[in-house]
C-alpha cells in the first residue's frame, strides 16, 4: 500500500510540473492528429466502401461475361436474337435419331425460307418461325442463330458476303415414337406425351387438331377471320389442354388414403353394389357394374367409383389439398415451355358434397397431359421428378457438339416406398383390371391407370391412359388422352399401346 501511494505521489508531482516548450508542441501535435483522425473517419469509411463497390462491380461484370451473358441472350424472350439473322442462316432442328424436322432453304432468288419436311406431324412441338415464334423454334432460337463452324470457312463466307450456317438443335424426341403417336391419334382431338422418367427427356409430343407450319401465313390469316377465331389448332393440348383427369386421379386419392392410414390401408375391404349416394351426390360405377367384394388393389384395378367415393368420405380435406399441391397442382411446373397450371379446388373448408366427384377425378379438378405424365414419371423414378426437357444438345454444321443439356432433378413428390406401393397397385390395372385388354400378355409389362372423364350432361367423355413400361426398371412413361372417345371409339389406352409397341420394336 505504501509503495502504491508513493507512485501516486510521484505521478501527481510530475503533473504539477510545467511542460517544456518542446513537450507542449508535441502534445499539441498529438492532439491535432487525434482530431484530424476523428474528422477523417467518415471519409475513410466512404472511400473504402466505394472501392469495395467498384471492385465488386468489376468482378460481377467479369463473372457475367464469362458465365451468364450467353444465358441472358439465349432467353427466348430476348428480341435482340433476331438481329443475328443478318449474318447467320438459321440452323436445323433434328430428332435424337437424326431426322431433320426443320431446316432453312434458299430459293433461286436468294430468299431463305423455313421448311418443315414432316408438315403437321411435329407442328406443336417444333412450332413456327414467324408471328412471334413458338415451340422449339422459339426455345432454340438463340442457338440456331449462332454459328460455330470452323474459322476458315467462316472467314471465307464473310469474304463472299454469304451467311454462315447456324448451329443445329438436337432434340430429345424420337421420330418413330412421334410417328406412332401421331398416327394413333388419327383424326381424333387429343394429345400424347412420352417421357423417359430417369432423365426427364421428352420422347414424343403430339397435339390434335394440328396445322402445317409450312403454311403458317395462311393459318394465321384464317385465325383472324370470324370463322377461325374459335379455332384451337395452335393450342398445344399436351401442355396447355386442361381436362378433368377422370379415374387417373384415383392414384392421387389413393396416395392420400395411404398417407392418412399408414398401418391399415392395405387391409381395406369394400363391397360394391354399383351405385350409392354420398353427401347427397349420386355416384355410380361404369355401366352401374357391381364389383362385389374388393381389396384396395382391386378397387384401383377395376376403377371402382363407389369404393373411392367411400374412401373420399374419410379423407381430411386440408391434408388432401396438401398432397395435391405436393404433386404440383395449383403450382408452377418445372418445365421451360408454354403450359397451363393444373387445378385442385378442395380446401379444408370445402363442403362435403364436393368430395365424391373430386376423389374420382371429376368436379372442378383439371390437369394437363404433361402434368399427368410428370406425376407418373415421379412414381416410376422412386418418387423423384426429373425436369422434362426437349433440347438434348447443340451441334455446329459439321456435327461437333457445342453444348449439351443435362437432366436435372425437379424435386421429390413422394417417398420411394409410396412410389413402389402405387406401382404395385397399378400393375393390377394392366394385368387384370381396366387396362388388361390392352396390356396383358405382351412381351413387356406396364403399370398405369385408365380414366374416363365426362365433360357434359350428354354422356360425352374423354378417355385417358397414363402409365409406364417395365415397372421393375421403368423405361418410358406415356400419357394419352382422346377427346369424345364415346364418339370416335378411340381410347387413350389404345393410343398409348401404339407408342409402347413402337418403343419396343426399335
Amino acid at each position: 500500500m505504501k509503495e502504491k501511494k508513493k507512485k501516486q505521489d510521484r505521478s501527481s508531482a510530475n503533473r504539477s510540473q510545467p511542460l517544456t516548450p518542446e513537450e507542449e508542441l508535441i502534445a499539441k501535435e498529438k492532439q491535432r492528429i487525434k482530431k484530424n483522425k476523428i474528422k477523417n473517419r467518415p471519409i475513410v469509411v466512404i472511400t473504402y466502401l466505394m472501392v469495395t463497390v467498384f471492385v465488386g462491380m468489376i468482378a460481377y461484370v467479369i463473372y457475367f461475361m464469362q458465365f451468364k451473358a450467353e444465358t441472358v441472350i439465349a432467353n427466348s424472350r430476348n428480341v435482340r436474337q433476331d438481329s443475328f439473322a443478318k449474318t447467320v442462316e438459321r440452323g436445323d432442328i433434328i430428332t435424337s435419331d437424326g431426322v431433320v424436322i426443320a431446316t432453312s432453304e434458299t430459293d433461286e432468288a436468294g430468299n431463305t425460307n423455313r421448311s418443315y419436311p414432316y408438315s403437321n406431324m411435329f407442328s406443336h412441338l417444333v412450332g413456327y418461325d414467324e408471328y412471334g415464334k413458338a415451340g422449339l423454334e422459339l426455345a432454340g432460337n438463340f442457338y440456331m442463330l449462332r454459328s460455330h463452324i470452323n474459322i476458315f470457312e467462316r472467314v471465307y463466307r464473310e469474304l463472299k458476303e454469304e451467311k454462315n450456317r447456324g448451329d443445329n438443335v438436337i432434340t430429345t424426341v424420337n421420330y418413330d415414337l412421334q410417328a406412332a403417336a401421331y398416327n394413333a391419334l388419327g383424326s381424333c382431338k387429343g394429345a400424347v406425351i412420352a417421357i423417359e422418367p430417369s432423365t426427364g427427356k421428352i420422347l414424343c409430343m403430339v397435339s390434335k387438331p394440328d396445322y402445317d407450319p409450312n403454311d403458317i401465313e395462311n393459318v394465321w390469316s384464317y385465325l383472324q377471320t370470324e370463322e377461325g377465331s374459335e379455332s384451337t389448332i395452335l393450342l398445344n393440348r399436351a401442355t396447355q389442354g386442361l381436362y378433368a383427369p377422370g379415374s387417373t386421379f384415383k392414384v392421387v386419392s389413393l396416395l392420400e388414403f395411404m398417407r392418412e392410414n399408414p398401418t391399415t390401408y392395405n387391409s381395406y375391404q369394400f363391397h360394391c353394389d354399383g351405385n350409392s349416394i354420398f353427401s347427397g351426390v349420386g355416384i355410380r360405377c361404369s355401366n352401374n357394374k357391381a364389383h362385389g367384394d374388393l381389396s384396395l388393389a382391386d378397387a384401383l384395378a377395376y376403377s371402382c367409383n363407389v369404393s373411392f367415393a367411400t374412401i373420399g368420405e374419410t379423407l381430411d380435406k386440408g391434408s388432401y389439398r396438401s398432397t395435391a399441391e405436393e404433386l404440383l397442382f395449383n403450382k408452377d411446373l418445372p418445365y421451360d415451355g408454354t403450359y397451363n397450371s393444373s387445378q385442385f379446388r378442395i380446401t379444408a373448408d370445402s363442403p362435403d358434397d364436393a368430395i365424391p366427384q373430386t376423389v374420382i377425378g371429376q368436379g372442378d379438378t383439371k390437369i394437363t397431359p404433361l402434368h399427368n405424365a410428370m406425376i407418373m414419371s415421379a412414381i416410376a423414378n422412386d418418387g423423384v421428378l426429373m425436369k422434362p426437357y426437349t433440347i438434348d444438345s447443340i451441334e455446329n454444321d459439321d456435327g461437333a457438339k457445342v453444348k449439351t443439356f443435362r437432366s436435372k432433378e425437379a424435386g421429390t413428390l413422394m417417398t420411394a416406398d409410396e412410389a413402389n406401393i402405387l406401382t404395385d397397385y397399378m400393375k393390377g390395372v394392366c394385368e387384370y383390371g381396366t387396362g388388361s385388354g390392352y396390356f396383358s400378355g405382351l412381351s413387356y409389362s406396364v403399370a398405369g391407370k385408365t380414366g374416363t372423364a365426362e365433360f357434359d350432361n350428354e354422356g360425352n367423355c374423354n378417355s385417358w391412359f397414363v402409365g409406364f413400361s417395365d415397372p421393375d426398371d421403368p423405361d418410358i412413361v406415356v400419357c394419352a388422352i382422346t377427346e369424345q372417345s364415346n364418339v370416335t371409339g378411340v381410347t387413350g389406352a389404345w393410343v398409348a399401346r401404339q407408342v409402347f409397341d413402337a418403343y419396343y420394336s426399335k
